[in-house]
């Protein structure tokens, strides 16, 4: 009998052993599907980012062309603007410095009104 028993622990022995590689075998194969997940999940992540990327480029390409000829034309309106200014000054000038001049030489002095406020 204790033979028998002996060879029925041996035979459990041997059993949980089997179940250790098959475990074993069941984890590896998990963590190598994870992984493969992982990897996969980036790869469509990279490629969603680049289509999105190129989508935003031709975006930006086609509306930023009315944007540059805005400016160009608001560059040209400011510059010519800033000529007129220039031109006025340049004739009007001399003018408004003599008037400033002669407002702050000549002074006329003013008497208030009395009038007390309480």
């Amino acid at each position: 009998m204790a033979a028998q028993n002996s060879a029925g622990i041996q035979t459990l022995l041997d059993a949980e052993r089997e179940a250790q590689k098959i475990v074993q075998k069941a984890r590896e194969y998990r963590t190598k599907r994870v992984k493969d997940a992982r990897s996969e999940a980036q790869k469509e992540i990279e490629d969603y980012r680049k289509q999105k990327d190129e989508e935003f480029q031709k975006f930006e390409k086609e509306h930023s062309s009315g944007n540059k000829a805005a400016e160009e034309q608001a560059e040209k309106d400011t510059q010519q603007e800033l000529d007129n200014i220039k031109e006025i000054g340049n004739k009007q000038g001399g003018k408004v410095v003599d008037d400033l001049v002669k407002a702050v030489m000549e002074v006329h002095p003013q008497v208030p009104d009395k009038r007390v406020e309480v």
